[in-house]
């Protein structure tokens, strides 16, 4: 029975949003593709590992990039007879001195669907000024259709909009749960045909799994999982990568693959995984249970992951706010980038998921960090050893805001022992090898696509030059002021003014609180 509790209720997680959120515009933001666009100037990190480099000129012809010339060196002038030749019609942008790195990767972006009303036009907009221009789309709240449309609306650039690669949440679609293996193929073949990319778990039985996922691999579709409490001691991580699981979403699962005095998390008398408060709060000092690490339980469970080429996507901004609640419900952005739906969501709510502020003390946040502490150290020990890190945000949710919280993430890989480029490459070149798209996408090479984020302050010194609202600092005249945000959003070759982008936003915001206000009175 285990098995159809968990199918239900991740059913049921999928299907709650009834009415789909509003679809995007059509688009009236971007120039381009060009037949050929030359950026001039700029210092590029190519999202492989190497240092910065520059000047440089990139050269796009249509969407792919098709030469980078050095042109010179930091403080001289530049040398014309190094410049690539512009040629009649040709787009040039003089991006002398600023930043340019490979488009970010979110591997766990949801349209929407966490609070009503999100429109995706809000939620594209602030991907794409925070120089995201691949998403992973899990789940598919919205609905399949929904979201494919989406996919190929973006795919034409048609909208303004990030990639979208769309997982579709295990057994959606389906009138009563998957109860067997064969229903489990039959369900995976019709979610290829709708156009998926890949499966996102909750939980299964090992049959039903191995069947669905032995599927997948026949049709070319990836997965992720989420293993949720009430069907881990079932199929913990360890479990699921060995059937051919791909990516785990999160960290649940991994303590209990590390578990060594026990077999099932010790919950409290009292918990009830209904109860928002006992879920989170409980989860909060899982990994005080978990081998230590560099233990041999620790190094086993570690080693055999990497060798099966899996996948962490760790997410830890969106738990952020339970290791310091004030920080995220106080952060600069919401005044302006929230919308009010999402705000009212946010407060403490015993009939919402993740709204878990019913009592939330100085303990819990406490317990939360030492939590974060192990959860980082195999984090970084997992990078150390080989294995593939990635970036993930899953805004919507927690006081979590698109766009924003994925740089959040960038900070908190930092935190954990990333230096900055190990970082970028989490959120570049790795996003794309777990996607199957480093063919195309992810770092900055001849041949690519023409994905780009190009900022005039450098990131490497200071992750937080990334948020559309910038960075808080002294200037030369010893006032105080905001400098950053992206200043370009390149995808698809077609170029973005992010700081328009965000504009937009905020008046979306700011449209939704007068409406908000005129329904109130």
């Amino acid at each position: 029975m285990m098995h159809i509790l968990v199918l239900i209720l991740s059913l049921s997680l999928l299907s709650f949003h009834v009415v789909a959120d509003e679809k995007a515009p059509d688009r009236q933001q971007g120039e381009g593709p060009f037949k050929r666009l030359i950026l001039r100037g700029g210092i590029i990190v190519n999202g492989e590992g190497a240092p910065a480099r520059g000047p440089m000129d990139i050269v796009i012809e249509n969407d792919r990039i098709v030469a980078i010339k050095n042109v010179g060196n930091p403080g001289m002038p530049i040398n014309p007879d190094y410049r690539p030749k512009a040629n009649k019609g040709d787009k040039e942008i003089d991006i002398s001195g600023q930043y340019v790195l490979p488009g970010f990767i979110d591997m766990h972006g949801h349209i929407g669907g966490s609070a009503k009303n999100i429109p995706a036009e809000y939620v594209f907009k602030l991907w794409l000024a925070h120089g995201i221009t691949t998403v992973r789309e899990p789940g598919s709240f919205n609905g399949v259709d929904w979201v494919v449309e989406h996919v190929k609306r973006s795919e034409s650039n048609s909208i303004a909009a990030p990639r979208i690669v769309p997982y579709v949440g295990f057994g959606m679609g389906q009138k009563d749960p998957i109860t067997t293996p064969e229903q489990a193929k039959k369900w995976v073949k019709n979610i290829a045909k709708k156009g998926a990319k890949g499966i996102k778990f909750f939980g299964a039985t090992p049959d039903i799994m191995k069947a669905a996922l032995d599927e997948a691999k026949k049709q070319g579709l990836r997965s992720m999982m989420h293993h949720a409490q009430l069907d881990v001691v079932n199929m913990n991580v360890i479990d699921s990568a060995r059937l051919g699981l791909t990516s785990m979403e999160h960290w649940y699962g991994l303590p209990e693959a590390l578990f060594e005095q026990q077999t099932i998390q010790n919950y409290s008398p009292n918990y009830n995984y209904n109860n928002e408060q006992d879920r989170f709060g409980e989860a909060g000092r899982l990994w005080q249970q978990a081998a230590k690490p560099h233990s041999k339980k620790w190094n086993s469970v570690r080693d055999e992951l990497i060798s099966l080429d899996f996948t962490l996507n760790p997410t830890m901004t969106i738990y952020e706010a339970s290791r310091d609640l004030m920080r995220d419900m106080n952060a600069d952005w919401h005044n302006e980038y929230t919308l009010p739906t999402l705000w009212d969501f946010f407060q403490p709510n015993k009939n919402a998921h993740g709204s878990y502020w019913f009592d939330w003390t100085t303990d819990d946040e406490i317990a939360w960090k030492k939590n974060y502490q192990q959860w980082m150290a195999f984090i970084n020990d997992y990078k150390n050893n080989g294995g593939r890190v990635t970036t993930g945000s899953d805004s919507g949710y927690i006081f979590k805001i698109y766009g924003f919280s994925l740089i959040r993430e960038f900070e908190l890989l930092r935190e954990a022992g990333f230096n900055a480029l190990e970082v970028l490459q989490s959120a570049t070149i790795n996003g794309a090898e777990a996607l199957g798209m480093a063919e195309d996408i992810g770092s900055i090479r001849v041949g690519k696509k023409a994905d780009l984020v190009i900022i005039g302050e450098n990131p490497l010194r200071n992750f937080k030059v990334l948020y559309g609202t910038g960075h808080f600092r002294l200037d030369e005249k010893n006032t105080p002021a905001r400098v950053g945000g992206v200043n370009l959003t390149v995808k698809d070759g077609i170029v973005y003014d992010a700081k328009s982008l965000l504009k937009d936003v905020r008046e979306i915001v700011k449209k939704a609180k007068s409406d908000k206000a005129i329904n109130e009175k």
